[in-house]
């Protein structure tokens, strides 16, 4: 029984961290590894049969990304268990920001810009740091990465065998910026493969050494190119130290009419769409896309993905994208997976609400980067297990772009009118060719809200056949299923309707 201030600070700290281990799944074996612990000292600890120590918390807090609530609590017990007045050092700034593990070590500032250019990608990365630590850091520990084609890694892989990345062509340059003074910084290769280098650079040059030294700041920054015929469509920064804030920029030619989104993934989330939007000004002949983020998790990835409209058409057939491969790259499933052939599970509502919130912003967010990709005058839809979610939910944005995504839960067809029509239909998980399917011209739907109530509502025309077209999907069926027999498909590049509504 807890008798004493400190045995319920104790208590506290590990109820915060089982808290928040078991609200991002992670088993204590999973904690363990992601905090470089043995599995039955994050037992111990939520156990109450271990005390926790600084560094425990410290990592905990930065794997678990809790907004410095464990940090806190651990702060809380310190204190009780020292009994101190003053402010030890190696705590938090006043702020309340809490000091990562590892080699205290902190990116307080990172801004990454790629430049398109005639010779290529020109990489710009600065870093503001700190050595919230007890030792001097003498070098920092950079990777280049490059795929050619990111949706192919087959394909890349042959690519850089035969043009292999090379530190010379690479032409990196970096430098150390403090108290006013740049100087320039030496640099190792530590690791050299075709397509990824691991660089060291030291903080020293021919003429001396600059060690970050504990409670010193330091701005380092690093440039390098790369050729186009290397660097594929993308652009992806992780998170590998401690970092508070961390701002992306492409500058790119404006007349190859770019069109630019993101995904984002980390320990405790599978890749979604970035949480914060990018932004897009033009300046002179440039079109600049800014997006950045505070406090980003530990090991968190965040990747920028581009495409030219303006060049596809003159781009070498062996160069060209496929429109599935497309598709894939924004994490939806093309045909042959096996989920796409399964029924979805129903909502248990209104017990899993907040479970079907979360999946329907999913599927807006994927819309809304579909949306910058193609032109979809019919409307458009996009059911859960296309995102590899087996739940009964859709979201299909009408023809009207003026008018509200319609959101589909555990729906199902109730009625439907005899009168059919055939009209060529096409499939985000299919999307190299179109087909000629049946649907009715009504179709008479009960579907689930949030709060458990469910609702019959009556679709027409076009939103009968996207309605229908998701529906199937939920029940694994795709529209090849509906073609008559005999009916072949049409190519994508054969097909002239795109752009054009469907016609009653």
């Amino acid at each position: 029984m807890t008798t004493s201030p400190l045995d319920r600070a104790a208590d506290s700290f590990a109820a915060e961290l089982a808290r928040h281990r078991t609200e991002r799944g992670l088993s204590k074996k999973q904690l363990a590894t992601l905090m470089g612990f043995d599995p039955s000292y994050v037992s111990h600890v939520e156990g109450r049969r271990h005390r926790p120590t600084e560094d425990f918390a410290r990592r905990a807090e930065a794997v678990l990304d809790a907004s410095g609530a464990i940090w806190q609590r651990f702060r809380e017990y310190d204190h009780l268990r020292h009994a101190r007045t003053e402010r030890d050092p190696r705590e938090p700034d006043p702020s309340g920001r809490w000091i990562p593990p590892g080699t205290g070590l902190i990116v307080e500032n990172e801004s990454s810009i790629l430049t398109y250019t005639e010779d290529g990608y020109r990489c710009l990365i600065r870093r503001e740091l700190y050595n919230a630590g007890t030792e001097p850091i003498t070098r920092y520990l950079v990777r280049v990465a490059v795929d050619r084609y990111p949706n192919d890694p087959g394909r890349s892989n042959r690519h850089h065998r035969e043009r292999p990345l090379t530190f010379a062509e690479l032409g990196l340059r970096a430098y150390r910026e403090e108290s006013g003074e740049r100087e320039a910084m030496h640099w190792r290769a530590k690791y050299d493969r075709d397509a990824f280098k691991e660089i060291w650079l030291l903080f020293e040059n021919g003429e001396r050494r600059f060690p970050l030294y504990p409670g010193h700041r330091a701005t380092i920054e690093y440039t390098y190119t790369v050729g186009r015929d290397k660097w594929g469509p993308w652009f992806q920064r992780a998170v590998r130290v401690p970092t508070r804030h961390l701002a992306v920029r492409l500058d790119l030619p404006a007349e190859l009419d770019p069109q630019v989104w993101g995904a984002e993934t980390s320990l405790s989330a599978e890749e979604g769409p970035l949480r914060r939007a990018v932004a897009r000004r033009d300046e002179g002949d440039r079109a600049i896309f800014e997006w950045a983020t505070d406090d980003p998790p530990l090991n968190a990835r965040y990747r920028m993905q581009w495409r030219f409209r303006a060049q596809s058409d003159a781009e070498p057939e062996g160069e060209r994208i496929r429109p599935s491969e497309r598709m894939r790259g924004l994490g939806i499933l093309q045909r042959g997976a096996d989920l796409l052939r399964q029924p979805a599970r129903p909502f248990d509502l209104p017990r899993e609400a907040r479970a079907a919130r979360e999946v329907i912003d999913r599927l807006t967010d994927a819309l809304a980067r579909l949306d910058e990709l193609h032109p979809f005058a019919k409307g458009v839809g996009i059911a859960a297990p296309q995102l590899e979610i087996g739940r009964a939910a859709a979201v299909i944005r009408p023809p009207d772009r003026t008018a509200e995504p319609l959101v589909l839960l555990n729906p199902r067809v109730v009625d439907a009118a005899p009168d059919t029509d055939e009209q060529y239909e096409g499939c985000l998980s299919f999307f190299d060719h179109r087909g000629l399917v049946p649907r009715p011209l009504r179709l008479d739907v009960e579907h689930a809200q949030l709060d458990g109530r469910r609702v019959i509502t009556s679709f027409e025309f076009g939103m009968a056949r996207l309605v229908a077209h998701e529906i199937d999907h939920l029940e694994g069926r795709l529209y090849v299923d509906r073609m008559a027999p005999g009916v072949p498909l049409v190519p994508i590049e054969e097909y002239r309707e795109t752009g054009h509504p469907w016609r009653y």
